[in-house]
């Protein structure tokens, strides 16, 4: 599109004209922006190598011809393919946290995240004192990291069931120099943890029911299901983290789960379990928690 490349010379010029083909294309945000607006500037920051806060300074600047093509390319290809912008981008964000990403794990993002960087205060009030920690279904490793930060005297296992997925986590456990404490082990589940206790296991497991895997928008469908599919009721994971975590929880132990949107499929599943439901700013009751002694009751 010579034409194109040609008419639109700074970065308000392809701002304007990314907002329009994406509402015309109908994208779905929800891979870090929730908006149109906010993914075209997000590209054009990224792909002209600018500061990922400050795109105003940079408005009216007259862009060179290699500089327009580029934001071509990769604005064309969020509509063409419907790709997550960060998979387009290769990087993904969880507070002050980036992460490598591509399409073999999921795009990072959990309430975990706000969790973690207060210390998972007020359930656990000496962070110092927590020794091992698992972090089940890793993904990109992006939890086990944050947890690392958050305790920086514990040993942390990161599981997945996926090699792809742990190719991953190995790249970004690297990027934060992490390799002594964070430890990736191929598993599905506990089966590869032996007899292993930890004072905190923490998951952000599948949980998408089959209904909503059905609806999911073509952005989501990106994802490896792996990740996200999990039965008709979206348990089937959660089910056996609760049947086997007491096992590997040491006496004083915790266990948190991420359910999303399920709570109440949760509360309807697991009527005797008194669950402590965890807030965030971001929202309420995405989270469970229970107490080793809990679990084996």
């Amino acid at each position: 599109m010579p034409g194109l490349v040609d008419a639109l010379l700074t970065p308000r010029d392809w701002l304007r004209w990314a907002v329009s083909r994406f509402t015309e294309a109908g994208l779905f945000f929800g891979h870090g922006t929730d908006n149109a607006y906010d993914e075209a500037v997000w590209l054009i920051l990224h792909t002209l190598h600018l500061p990922r806060d400050r795109l105003e300074p940079f408005l009216d600047a007259r862009l060179l011809p290699d500089e327009r093509l580029a934001l071509l390319n990769i604005l064309q290809l969020r509509i063409a393919r419907r790709l997550p912008a960060a998979y387009l981008t290769n990087e993904a964000w969880l507070g002050d946290f980036r992460f490598y990403v591509d399409e073999r794990v999921i795009v990072p993002r959990s309430y975990f995240a706000e969790l973690l960087h207060e210390g998972f205060s007020p359930w656990i009030t000496d962070p110092a004192a927590i020794d091992s920690a698992l972090d089940l279904c890793t993904g990109s490793g992006c939890l086990a990291i944050l947890m690392a930060h958050a305790f920086p005297a514990a040993h942390i296992d990161a599981v997945d069931l996926s090699i792809d997925a742990l190719d991953v986590a190995r790249r970004n456990v690297a990027d934060y120099d992490l390799g002594e404490q964070v430890h990736l082990v191929h598993s599905d589940l506990f089966d590869q943890l032996g007899e292993r206790r930890y004072d905190l296991i923490i998951s952000n497991p599948p949980y998408v029911t089959a209904e909503a895997m059905a609806a999911l928008p073509t952005e989501y469908r990106r994802e490896p299901a792996l990740a996200l599919a999990a039965g008709a009721d979206g348990l089937d994971i959660v089910r056996i983290i609760l049947a086997r975590a007491a096992k590997h929880l040491t006496p004083d132990g915790l266990l948190a789960v991420e359910v999303g949107h399920n709570r109440d499929i949760v509360e309807a599943a697991f009527p005797d379990l008194p669950l402590t439901w965890l807030d965030t700013a971001s929202d309420e009751g995405k989270i469970f928690l229970l107490h080793r002694n809990d679990l084996v009751a």
